[in-house]
């Protein structure tokens, strides 16, 4: 350990634990798995490792100088400049968990603000500081069900993101669960309810529903499917899209007992693809099985207004075996960022944006299907996403688009074998018509028309 500055108390410090060498430190390790170095370029200096990083990063070709309309995934919203400005302070610039109330007055009071917007965005009783991403927090919320009815039956419709139904085998493996899932609709793309009707019973913990749904489909049946499922007994878990709550109704308007979103691209960029938000909200009674932390509002000595955790709920806060998560420092920068880009937008702004990214999307829509190489892939009401069926190999018009630095939809296929030449686009309120006709122009000159 030459690059750690200890060697005068190496001796004395391993006399003091019994040892007599480094090496023995690392003796519960077997020999059969060790290595001896690790296979790693010569260092550089600083000024090297600058030059270096600086002709990798050319590769990249940021947003919108090449222009993506993948699905499924993050997509550009513009980000007004005060986010950063206000998000950049330092008393706020920091996700770290705030220990000490007296000290972080402003951050909490941030918090206790985001934890009620979100409140009111659900149209949920409560909300918690963040979870790391829209993944996590289905695997939270599929493992708060467990503790609160003690199922392991766990329903989830086939048309969920490949990803999040990783991270949620991930979440619940060792629990001796059982993952059942519902399919679509091959019309509609909607939750195929005789499905759902054959499949769900008083055994199963919970069900999860998306809305819009992974194809960007509203679920137009929610209410019948609510119902459905709290006759059972059985949990529901909807995941929303964030903005579209400003135009349909809320989870909370359905009896969802628990919400969940992603909420990344609201008020920050898509920096490659991280770091994310998750979004967690539920009813007041199932408030003591929440994961992630909980800002309260109360008075101090003085009789003063005052900010505080009132929830912990991570291991190293006491509860050790009984913590109901193990969420520790967590997205608090992005909540913030979240907050501050809805409270800029307001009420109307965000109806108003909402409204922008349901036009734009029409708008594409018409504009590649009145093409003859594409057709609607199925007939339900869609948000900001939706799905074309294409005559053509949609590999090779993905590979010939993006030469001309455009990211058409994402192929579906390899996950959804029955949806063969399918691809999801996305679209958001930062684009132009210029933008739309230029992809329609591109897709043109591949096939020489």
């Amino acid at each position: 350990m030459p690059f750690i500055p200890n060697s005068s108390l190496k001796k004395e410090m391993l006399k003091e634990i019994g040892l007599r060498s480094i090496d023995e430190l690392f003796s519960d390790i077997p020999e059969e798995i060790r290595i001896n170095d690790l296979n790693l370029p010569e260092g550089l200096t600083e000024e090297e490792v600058v030059k270096k990083l600086r002709e990798i990063s050319k590769k990249n070709k940021p947003f919108p100088d090449v222009l993506s309309f993948l699905g499924g995934g993050v997509k550009p919203h513009y980000v007004p400049s005060a986010v950063k400005h206000i998000l950049m302070r330092s008393e706020f610039y920091t996700s770290y968990t705030p220990y000490q109330p007296e000290a972080s007055q402003g951050f909490l009071q941030a918090m206790f603000e985001y934890q009620s917007i979100i409140a009111e965005l659900t149209g949920m009783d409560i909300a918690n500081c963040s979870l790391y991403d829209m993944s996590t927090s289905l695997g939270e919320a599929v493992r708060m069900c467990m503790r609160i009815n003690r199922k392991r039956r766990v329903l989830i419709p086939r048309n969920l993101s490949w990803e999040r139904k990783s991270v949620l085998g991930n979440y619940i493996r060792g629990l001796n669960a059982e993952i059942v899932e519902i399919d679509y609709d091959r019309e509609t793309g909607r939750v195929n309810t005789s499905d759902l009707e054959k499949k769900i019973n008083g055994d199963a913990c919970c069900l999860y529903i998306e809305n819009p749904n992974y194809f960007g489909i509203f679920e137009e049946d929610i209410d019948e499917i609510s119902e459905m499922t709290h006759k059972r007994g059985v949990l529901l878990i909807a995941g929303v899209d964030l903005l579209s709550l400003a135009l349909v109704k809320p989870p909370g308007d359905y009896n969802a007992d628990i919400a969940i979103s992603e909420g990344r691209t609201y008020g920050t960029t898509m920096n490659m693809g991280g770091s994310s938000l998750g979004i967690f909200a539920c009813k007041k009674e199932f408030l003591r099985n929440m994961p992630g932390r909980i800002i309260g509002l109360t008075h101090d000595l003085d009789g003063n207004r005052a900010f505080c955790m009132t929830l912990q709920t991570r291991e190293q806060h006491i509860r050790r075996e009984r913590a109901t998560s193990n969420i520790c420092t967590n997205e608090s920068l992005n909540a913030l960022a979240t907050l501050i880009y809805i409270s800029l937008l307001g009420s109307k702004g965000l109806v108003d944006l909402a409204k922008r990214n349901l036009e734009n999307a029409r708008k594409l829509y018409e504009k590649l299907i009145s093409l003859p190489w594409f057709k609607p892939a199925f007939s339900g009401r869609y948000f900001n996403e939706f799905v074309l069926r294409s005559s053509q190999d949609v590999y090779y018009m993905n590979r010939e688009l993006l030469k001309r630095d455009i990211i058409a939809g994402l192929p579906l296929e390899k996950h959804f074998p029955e949806l063969e030449r399918c691809m999801l686009f996305g679209i958001t309120e930062v684009y132009s018509e210029e933008d739309m006709d230029k992809l329609v122009r591109a897709i043109k000159e591949v096939y020489h028309v």
